[in-house]
């Protein structure tokens, strides 16, 4: 599996992105309800990466995580 460290703000961003195209979706299937939870996470952790201070703004994403995001952006 690939990982990736990358900048937590622009990931935060994107995920919000994401989130808005995702839920302005009828779709209810559990696939759909899995991709938004997942994004939902992934956007959780990089807000938080973001403002640490310790953490030098980095959030680490696998190559599966970082194609979820990426496709709905």
């Amino acid at each position: 599996m690939s990982y990736a460290a990358l900048d937590a703000a622009r990931v935060a961003r994107a995920c919000k992105s994401v989130l808005t195209v995702l839920e302005s979706s009828d779709e209810t299937s559990e696939a759909h309800v899995r991709k938004t939870l997942m994004v939902q996470r992934i956007a959780a952790l990089a807000e938080a990466a973001s403002e640490s201070p310790a953490g030098g703004a980095v959030v680490t994403l696998t190559s599966e995580e970082f194609w979820l995001v990426s496709k709905n952006w």
